[in-house]
């Protein structure tokens, strides 16, 4: 472990970047190898990021085999910078060193008549061969972030035989699990730990000590899914099967972070209406062709909520404090619907909500809507009175308050169940739905009791 690592007060470790950039551009051979043997490739990249302002000419100095790895680290849009400035005649190398799930999550990012181009003019061997496998995949499935990399043996193996092919078998994500496959047709039918294979007898045969009971995916399975696999039963890697149930790779537990992170990030992107590929780095335009189509769609539901008004401008013109009370409804709502909707799509996405639990579950949003309708209704009625100082004009406040709660129970919970029903993405769409029918409904309320109610208000 360098010097210039040490732990922070919040337990974290941190690297002094400083120093890493300063001994990568000392021009020094033996600080270069230093940095190789002791340093991680990620925190090299963040020196570079950061004390660097992203020039990664700086890593050139780097050997191949470690410049690969540095790649490995960074954003996919940052490996193709990183690239853009290793010269040609270097680039090939460095490719073939990465690990072949990252050069292919690399090439999908290229423009489509540039992706056959890199495959033949650039890759070689073994890793062009699984490259191109992994490209025939969606992205978003098991077979896309899969890696081809992984350790098959057989059951008639022995355990010296298979450490012996350990042992030479460096082409490999992970050397935790070697999966067992029948010779003839390649297909999965076991596992063996690294702890049980080192603590078996030397002639021991794979076939005594393989788990058989092993859990893989299909290639064509939702990454989320792989995810919650990931969650629920907390191995570092998965085996990923075809259809026909011959292991074409595996999924490890640091793909499957990543998955976690870019659905989260996805899912509050859309809840917020901005595209899932706008980043806070991004440009102007980028950002407005990503927020600009929401918006637009959220004036025609405000223009709704201004017509429902409209249709009460009389009972309006005779009570005045009504229009300080009505933002307060409707905001309230709003605010109580994004509660429930934000649980039921979170729940959705983690498919936690079933026919068993449905109608318990909509049960608890409509009890927690109306006691927080209770509580807070009656707050409002006693705000109310110093708008103006009527009763009725605060029972009427508070009442409107408790029902538009209450509806905005009921839209946070049925309306992403109703868009996940007809195949539109729950985090899309809902938070525009829900707002429209808590504003709309809060001012329906609100000014139909007051307009029923005109004589005890004048």
């Amino acid at each position: 472990m360098l010097p210039y690592r040490q732990m922070r007060e919040d337990g974290d470790v941190a690297a002094d970047y400083n120093e890493i950039f300063r001994l990568l551009t000392s021009g020094k051979p033996d600080n270069i190898q230093k940095l190789v043997d002791e340093t991680h490739p990620a925190d090299v990249l963040q020196a570079v990021q950061d004390i660097g302002d992203e020039d990664y000419r700086y890593l050139l100095v780097l050997p191949d085999d470690y410049l690969a790895d540095v790649i490995d680290e960074a954003e996919d849009d940052d490996k193709y910078e990183i690239l853009k400035v290793i010269d040609p005649g270097r680039i090939g190398s460095v490719l073939n060193r990465m690990s072949v799930d990252e050069i292919a999550d690399l090439i999908r990012e290229l423009e489509d008549d540039n992706k056959d181009a890199v495959v033949k003019s650039l890759l070689r061997g073994r890793t062009k061969t699984d490259v191109t496998k992994l490209l025939k995949y969606d992205e978003e499935t098991a077979g896309g972030i899969m890696t081809t990399q992984f350790i098959a043996i057989y059951a008639s193996n022995t355990v010296m035989r298979a450490l012996n092919y350990l042992k030479t078998e460096v082409n490999a994500e992970t050397s935790w699990y070697l999966y067992v496959v029948d010779k003839v047709t390649y297909k999965l039918m076991g596992v063996v730990s690294l702890r049980d294979l080192v603590m078996a007898p030397f002639d021991t045969l794979i076939s005594d000590i393989m788990n058989d009971n092993v859990i893989s995916v299909r290639t064509d399975l939702d990454q989320e899914a792989v995810a919650r696999l990931f969650t629920k039963y907390g191995y570092a890697a998965l085996p990923v099967v075809d259809e026909n149930g011959r292991m074409v790779g595996i999924v490890t537990v640091d793909d499957v972070i990543d998955v976690i992170n870019e659905e989260a990030t996805e899912d509050i992107h859309r809840m917020g209406g901005i595209d899932k590929e706008e980043k806070i780095d991004g440009s102007v335009k980028d950002a407005v062709r990503s927020r600009l189509p929401w918006l637009v769609v959220n004036l025609a539901t405000a223009i709704l909520a201004s017509s429902v008004i409209a249709k009460f401008n009389g009972t309006i013109s005779q009570i005045v404090a009504l229009s300080a009370v009505m933002t307060i409804i409707s905001g309230m709502g709003g605010n109580a619907g994004t509660q429930s909707l934000t649980i039921v799509v979170r729940a959705l996405s983690l498919n936690e909500i079933d026919r068993e639990n449905g109608l318990r579950i909509l049960g608890k949003e409509i009890v927690t809507g109306l006691i927080n309708g209770l509580v807070i209704g009656a707050l409002v009625s006693i705000i109310a009175l110093f708008y103006d100082f009527n009763p009725w004009f605060g029972l009427i406040s508070g009442l409107a308050m408790i029902l538009n709660m209450l509806a905005a129970a009921l839209a946070g919970y049925l309306i992403p169940i109703i868009l996940e029903k007809v195949h539109v993405d729950p985090a899309i769409a809902s938070s525009v739905f829900v707002t429209t029918v808590t504003d709309c409904l809060g001012f329906f309320f609100l000014l139909g009791l007051a307009t029923i109610a005109m004589p005890h208000l004048r």
